[in-house]
C-alpha cells in the first residue's frame, strides 16, 4: 500500500470534497480522482460514496480511516519525539479554532509564545464548525461545545460574554426616525424589536451554542427575523460596524473596536464557553502541552477582554 495514496485519502475523508481536497493537496482533482480509484483497486473494496454532497465515507472507508489517523499520528508523534531530543521544546503545533476567537484573539496573542519558545510552529485553522481530533485535523481544539468523545483530553478554556453593540451611526439614523432618544446614547429596550438586527442564519449554524433567540426573546419576541444574516461572525461584525443594525458580539471581539457602543449590558448579557481538547497521544508531546499551558495562562492574563465587568 502506498503512503502517498493513504495522505490522500485521508485529506480527501476530511475534507469530504474532492476539490477542496485537491487545493489542499496542491493536486489537480482528476489526480486525486484517479489515485483514489487506484487505491480501492489495490484493495479491493469501495471507501466512499460520490453524491451531490460530496465523498462520503463507506463502512469500510471508516474504517481505514481509522487505522490510517493511528498510522498519521504514529509518525507525526515519532518525529515530534525526535525533533524534543535535538532541539529544546520545538515542532508544529496545529490549533483548530473558530474564525472570530482565531483572529481576534489567539492571533494577535501568539508574540509573548513565540518569544519564549521560537522553535515551536504554529498552524491556526479557522473551522465553522467542530474541529475533528479524531481524525487528526489540529492537534488542539477550541471547541465552543463540550465534545461527548470520552477518548479526547477535554478542559474547559474559559467562560466569555456576548453582549449587545452597535455602531453610531445606526444610532444616528435611529434618532432620526424617531427610534432612539435625542442624546444618540440609547435605545430603550420596549422598542429594540422595531429596529434592524444582525443574526446568524439560524438554521445553518453547526451548534445551539451560536444561538441567541431564546436569550433575546423577552425583548424581540418569538417571531424575530434579522434584516442581515451571516453565517459568518466576522461578516456581522462589519454589518453591525457599517451601521446596518445592531446585534450580538463576542466582547473580546467587539471590546477592541472603540466605534462600537454597547447597549443594555445589564440586561442582555449572554454567557458560553470554549473547551481545549487534544488526543492523549498529542497531548503527552512536550511542545503540544507547552501550547495548551500557554493557552490556559493566556485567557486568564486577558479575563476583562472576555469577560468585561461593564
Amino acid at each position: 500500500m502506498n503512503w502517498d495514496d493513504i495522505k490522500i485519502f485521508l485529506e480527501v475523508a476530511r475534507a469530504e470534497r474532492l476539490s477542496t481536497a485537491a487545493k489542499r493537496l496542491i493536486m489537480d482533482a482528476s489526480t486525486v480522482s484517479r489515485r483514489l480509484h487506484k487505491l480501492e483497486e489495490s484493495i479491493g473494496t469501495k471507501l466512499f460514496d460520490r453524491t451531490q454532497d460530496g465523498h462520503v465515507l463507506t463502512p469500510d472507508g471508516d474504517v481505514l480511516l481509522h487505522v490510517a489517523c493511528k498510522m498519521e499520528q504514529d509518525a507525526q508523534h515519532a518525529l515530534s519525539s525526535i525533533q524534543n531530543n535535538n532541539q529544546d521544546n520545538g515542532g508544529l503545533v496545529r490549533i483548530g479554532v473558530t474564525e472570530a476567537l482565531g483572529n481576534f484573539f489567539v492571533s494577535p496573542n501568539l508574540v509573548a509564545l513565540q518569544q519564549h519558545y521560537p522553535n515551536i510552529n504554529v498552524h491556526l485553522l479557522l473551522f465553522s464548525r467542530y474541529v475533528k481530533i479524531s481524525r487528526n485535523e489540529a492537534d488542539i481544539a477550541i471547541a465552543v461545545e463540550r465534545p461527548k468523545s470520552t477518548s479526547m483530553i477535554v478542559s474547559k478554556l474559559c467562560d466569555y460574554k456576548l453582549q449587545l453593540y452597535v455602531h453610531q451611526d445606526y444610532l444616528d439614523k435611529s434618532v432620526d426616525n424617531g427610534l432612539a432618544k435625542p442624546d444618540n446614547s440609547s435605545i430603550a429596550l420596549e422598542h429594540l424589536a422595531q429596529h434592524k438586527w444582525v443574526s446568524y442564519v439560524d438554521n445553518l449554524i453547526f451548534t445551539d451554542q451560536l444561538s441567541y433567540t431564546k436569550e433575546l426573546s423577552r425583548y424581540l419576541g418569538d417571531e424575530f427575523t434579522a434584516s442581515f444574516s451571516s453565517t459568518s461572525i466576522i461578516s456581522q461584525y462589519f454589518a453591525i460596524k457599517s451601521g446596518l443594525g445592531m446585534g450580538i458580539l463576542p466582547c473580546f471581539l467587539a471590546e477592541q473596536d472603540k466605534s462600537l457602543i454597547k447597549l443594555h449590558s445589564q440586561e442582555i448579557c449572554i454567557k458560553r464557553s470554549f473547551w481545549l481538547v487534544a488526543h492523549p497521544e498529542s497531548k503527552r508531546l512536550t511542545h503540544v502541552n507547552t501550547v495548551w499551558q500557554y493557552l490556559k495562562e493566556l485567557v486568564l492574563n486577558q479575563a476583562e477582554l472576555l469577560n468585561p465587568q461593564s
